[in-house]
């Protein structure tokens, strides 16, 4: 919340300030009840007036500052944990060294977890926003100050200028200049980001980043604002041809003497799994994350960097979604030395942490997981396993590709037997459901790209191409092949299993259904055709596990599935009935509007994914 900004115009670096203002204000609200639980459960009778000052003084400053109030800056402002824990610990010490340490392991050790897990900020927000964004704010600059148009220079010619202004002492941004809106906003949240204290904000997230001049350039834009310490720059790599060229970026910033030592022996890469998937679909998309994982891991081990992968996942398959154990397990051997950063999708964060019992059953899966993968990691895959999956990334993303960038049927087949017209209404989502108002598919992000396939059960994108690659292999012999694959190697059988789950999801008489009830006659062949692809592709994937029925080895998960389809299939029906009455109405009546929201809304919940 406040930090990703990526196409979202309602995401400023005044929300970004807000939002981090909040979180310390919060913090110091949540502290202040702490320490007066602490005056009345141990013995003596005042904490310090300095601490209770001191939490006093930053909620009156902070308050001010939400209401747009200007007063002067308190000489003790709580800024940093250490401020907050020092008084803690030592009444903690004090405690155990005078034979107290049963009273000090109660209320006070809670308190001092929670500065530790917390701290001042309480909650720690990544800063996002796409790599043309700063390009473009460099170009303006560097055209204003008479040096070129840096925007239409080669890749040696910007990383030779932005190493020059990095190492320099004199600043860059001219004075008494007036930005374009959109260069200013992205220098008031670089300014933002400087003036939040450290460790407020976890890391800046560059999407689409292709270059190792990406990364450099927010590195000269943090230094103009004056950021006074070394934040973290994460590339974002997501489309195929950028996870493939994401380890030679790297090795092209660690070969830059400026940024090794800038860095520090730490680097944050980010893997996108959205972005992957609907640019080439899922079986591609999942090879080139796993191929650019092990690259990574392996070119920072022998650089002697700390290397920490961030995994953008989604909540549906199509985006990377995962029972966190086996998506875990399914990593290259040494990926989670570190730990595990993750993003969780909306809804799946109210799924694994609404409820308290069912938040620490979440985080007990993904600590036994690392643990796991650690103490027994996964094996490396043999030379031919790579070349079976070569084989398969190339034959399903031509798939594909084909199907969705080539076909000249699937827009409007798509537009009509799907909900995209309605994406817009849809209370719903962080960001504009398009990068562009007026774009057509290719311009449709890929949580409402996903989402729509989703509701009419086709499921489309959590499977086209996988299947029919694997029915081609199977034809050149290899089934056996196959078959080992998905016994031996936990990468593997992850996407198989995440297949055969995609499929208990799709329903082939109701994705029939929406196309009798919403999409042109014409157009019905598309349909069948995909249809039958479905069920063709659902008898490969039985062959491979050998198994009789679809999640033969998760009986509870497809017992679970199973049992939300008897309340999910009627919502389907009348949503294909409500998307018929909307569309033949003018102005459709708010009743209209208001069902088919209720029906969206059941089905993600009994899909268990928006998207």
């Amino acid at each position: 919340m406040g930090g990703d900004r990526d196409g979202n115009p309602n995401v400023t670096a005044k929300i970004t300030r807000h939002v981090l203002l909040l979180s310390r204000w919060k913090a110091a609200d949540l502290f202040l009840r702490d320490i007066q639980v602490l005056v009345s459960e141990l013995s003596m009778s005042e904490c310090t007036p300095e601490l209770r000052a001191q939490l006093n003084v930053t909620l009156t400053y902070i308050e001010g500052s939400l209401k747009g109030e200007r007063t002067l800056r308190p000489h003790d402002l709580l800024e940093h944990n250490e401020q907050l824990w020092e008084p803690l610990h030592a009444c903690y010490q004090s405690l155990h060294a005078c034979g107290m340490g049963i009273i000090a392991d109660g209320q006070l050790l809670d308190t001092l977890r929670r500065v530790h897990c917390f701290g001042v900020p309480l909650v720690r927000i990544d800063a996002r926003q796409e790599s043309t964004r700063h390009t473009e704010a460099l170009a303006e600059i560097t055209r204003y100050l008479g040096l070129g148009d840096y925007e239409s220079w080669s890749e040696s010619d910007k990383q030779a200028f932005l190493i020059r202004e990095l190492s320099s002492k004199r600043p860059l941004l001219p004075r008494q200049w007036e930005p374009s809106a959109e260069t200013k906003e992205v220098l008031d949240t670089c300014q933002v980001i400087a003036e939040a204290p450290q460790g407020s904000i976890a890391a800046y997230v560059i999407s689409m980043a292709r270059t190792p001049s990406d990364v450099l350039a927010v590195h000269l834009l943090l230094k103009e604002a004056g950021c006074p310490f070394a934040l973290p720059v994460a590339p974002l790599f997501e489309t195929l041809d950028d996870l493939n060229n994401a380890d030679d970026v790297m090795k092209q910033l660690l070969g830059i003497d400026w940024y090794r030592g800038f860095i520090q022996g730490k680097q944050v890469v980010m893997i996108g799994y959205s972005d992957s998937a609907k640019d080439a679909g899922v079986m591609a998309a999942s090879w080139a994350q796993y191929r650019a994982q092990d690259a990574l891991i392996k070119t920072c081990e022998k650089a002697g960097i700390a290397l920490t992968l961030f995994h953008g996942r989604g909540g549906s398959i199509g985006r990377g979604g995962a029972p966190a154990h086996a998506a875990l397990l399914s990593q290259p051997p040494g990926r989670q030395k570190g730990g595990l950063r993750v993003t969780e999708q909306g809804e799946m964060i109210r799924f694994k942490f609404g409820l308290p019992e069912v938040t620490i059953s979440s985080l007990s899966l993904y600590t036994g997981a690392i643990l796991e993968v650690n103490l027994l990691p996964p094996p490396e895959p043999k030379p031919e396993w790579h070349d079976i999956m070569d084989e398969l990334s190339r034959v399903s993303c031509d798939m594909y590709r084909g199907y969705v960038l080539e076909n000249q049927d699937l827009a409007p087949y798509f537009c009509a037997s799907t909900l995209e017209l309605e994406l817009g209404k849809l209370p719903l989502g962080s960001r504009p459901a398009k990068h562009r108002p007026n774009g057509g598919v290719e311009s449709l992000r890929a949580i409402p790209w996903i989402f729509a396939w989703t509701q009419n059960r086709l499921m489309l994108l959590a499977w086209l191409g996988a299947a029919a690659a694997l029915q081609k292999i199977v034809e050149n012999g290899q089934q056996k092949a196959l078959e080992t694959m998905c016994r031996d190697w936990p990468f593997f059988s992850t996407r198989i299993g995440m297949l055969e789950m995609v499929f208990a999801k799709a329903d082939l008489w109701l994705e029939e259904y929406y196309d009798q009830r919403l999409v042109d006659e014409k157009l019905w062949p598309l349909g069948k055709e995909l249809r039958d692809q479905l069920a063709a592709d659902i008898n490969v994937v039985l062959r491979i596990s050998n198994d009789d029925h679809l999640m033969a080895d998760l009986p509870w998960i497809a017992e679970s599935i199973a049992l939300r389809n008897v309340y999910t299939d009627p919502l389907n029906v009348l949503q294909a009935e409500l998307l018929h009455r909307s569309r033949e109405q003018e102005n459709p009546s708010p009743e209209v509007e208001l069902a088919l929201m209720v029906t969206i809304a059941g089905v993600a919940a009994g899909m268990r994914n928006t998207g």
